[in-house]
This record gives structure tokens, C-alpha cells and sequence, in this order.
């Protein structure tokens, strides 16, 4: 632990890292409350696994076209965008058909983004990290894509708290309002999209839904209205994956499964002592 605070004053690969993790909480705290208001988390994995398509094909064209300005977070901006809109235009259309729809988004945008990996020529270790997470990798144009796009999400995510807020917690409500239901569920559902892209490359696709829930699950327990929620689970998103950096560091860990069992942690102690709590009020 103590390498770390010395490295990191000298290393910019671990200040980079530091970075991206703060940045993305922000937007995970934000975007993380609404999603697990609305208890939409099944869909928002359904976007974390469709990710792959866009990363494998943005890399394939990198290589076989010489694309060098087509980043793999751009394949991945697009993929998530779209298996959003796909996903959220049939929940409105035809909601018999929500179940099968996300479910074969999260097969077919895995298979295709394996698929791209095959096939495209040369070292492809960089691509597969975003499984896992790599946030280790993270360089100067990473962050600052992560940073726009953080920017973009609370900026949005804010100015439509109330629209939102409605839509999240009753629809007909929101309807009787003049609330166009139809319009913020998409554009939640695009929130909840660009946040996936700017988590995996902090935990990785196969680690996003637990970063995105648990500090939410865990501030929940503490906070009384959505933006209280909202803040105290961005400051706990902030101390789990910066203890996770600084704890899989030493050890020469993954640090985004070390963030997650911090989290994971968190959650379990959390609930256990206020259970108690609760018992010994009653």
C-alpha cells in the first residue's frame, strides 16, 4: 500500500488511473440512482455486454482499414447507444417482447464483438482487458474522452432531475404532468449507456452492473431523497475504487475486481448492521 503513495507522485499511468475513477463515479452516482430507482439494472447489463461489438469492430477497423482515429471507446459509444434505443423503443412498443429483445442483445453483442476479435489480425490483449477492466491502461486520450463524456452525463442527468425523477418513480403521474414518459425513458436509457462505456474501462463489461448498483444499494440506506442518493453514492463510488487501486497494487491484483469486493463488502457490512439496528429498535 505504502509503493502506491509513493508511485502515484511520480507515475502517470497510476494518476491517470486515479482519474478515470473519480471521473466515473461521478457519473456512476448519478446515473447508478436513477437506474436502480426505475430497477432497470437488467437492461443496463444487457448495454454492458453489447459493448463488445462496438469495441471489437472500432479495433477491426483500426487494423484492416487503418482507421487510427477510431478509438475502441467510440465503437463502444456507438454499441451502447444503440442496443439502448433497440432495447428501450421495444419496452415501449411491445412489452410482451422486453425479456426476449434483452436478452438477445446481450448474446448477439457479444457474439459479434468476439467475432471482430477473432478475426482481427495481431495482439489483441489491450481489447479483451475491457472484459475485466484494465484502468491501469488508461491513457491521455482515454481521459479525456471519460472526461467529456462524464461532463455530458451529469450535465443532462441534472438539468432533467425532475423529468426524470418522475418517470422513475410513477409514470402516470409524470403522464398527468405533460410529461413526455416516452422521451426521458430513452434518454435515461442513453444516460445509462454512456456511463456503462466510462465504467468499463474502470471494472470492465463483466463487472459494470455490481459497480453500478452496489454503492447505490449501500448509499440507499442512508439517504431519504434521489439526490442525497445520488451524492453519497458518487463519494462511496470514489473511496471503492481508489481503495481498490491502492489495494491491488502491491499485489500486482486486477483492480477492478478488488474495487468490486470492496464494494461488495461495503454492501454486506452496510446491510448487516442496519438489519441489527433495526432489531434492536423494535
Amino acid at each position: 500500500m505504502a509503493d502506491f503513495f509513493v508511485d502515484i507522485q511520480r507515475q502517470s499511468f497510476l494518476q491517470y488511473a486515479l482519474l478515470t475513477g473519480i471521473l466515473a463515479s461521478i457519473a456512476c452516482g448519478v446515473i447508478g440512482s436513477y437506474v436502480v430507482t426505475r430497477r432497470i439494472t437488467y437492461i443496463a447489463g444487457a448495454i454492458a455486454h453489447s459493448v463488445l461489438a462496438g469495441l471489437g469492430a472500432a479495433r477491426y477497423c483500426q487494423v484492416m482499414f487503418n482507421w487510427g482515429w477510431f478509438h475502441p471507446l467510440y465503437g463502444a459509444v456507438i454499441a451502447a447507444l444503440l442496443s439502448a434505443l433497440i432495447i428501450g423503443l421495444v419496452s415501449i412498443h411491445a412489452r410482451e417482447r422486453e425479456d426476449t429483445v434483452i436478452g438477445a442483445v446481450w448474446a448477439i453483442g457479444m457474439a459479434i464483438g468476439i467475432l471482430f476479435i477473432y478475426k482481427t489480425p495481431g495482439y489483441n490483449e489491450n481489447l479483451m482487458s475491457y472484459l475485466f477492466g484494465n484502468i491501469l491502461m488508461v491513457s491521455t486520450d482515454d481521459l479525456w474522452l471519460i472526461a467529456g463524456l462524464d461532463g455530458l452525463i451529469v450535465v443532462i442527468g441534472v438539468l432533467f432531475y425532475n423529468q426524470l425523477l418522475a418517470v422513475c418513480f410513477d409514470e402516470e403521474f409524470a403522464r398527468l404532468r405533460g410529461i413526455s414518459v416516452e422521451f426521458y425513458y430513452l434518454l435515461l436509457l442513453c444516460l445509462t449507456a454512456l456511463t456503462v462505456v466510462l465504467l468499463v474501462s474502470v471494472v470492465g463489461i463483466v463487472l459494470v452492473i455490481a459497480l453500478m448498483t452496489l454503492p447505490v444499494a449501500v448509499a440507499g440506506v442512508f439517504a431519504k431523497r434521489l439526490w442525497q442518493m445520488m451524492v453519497l453514492s458518487a463519494l462511496l463510488t470514489v473511496v471503492f475504487t481508489t481503495a481498490g487501486l491502492v489495494l491491488s497494487y502491491g499485489p500486482d491484483l486486477p483492480a477492478g475486481a478488488t474495487t468490486i469486493v470492496v464494494a461488495g463488502m461495503a454492501y454486506i457490512l452496510t446491510l448487516s448492521v442496519s438489519r441489527l439496528v433495526a432489531r434492536g429498535r423494535s
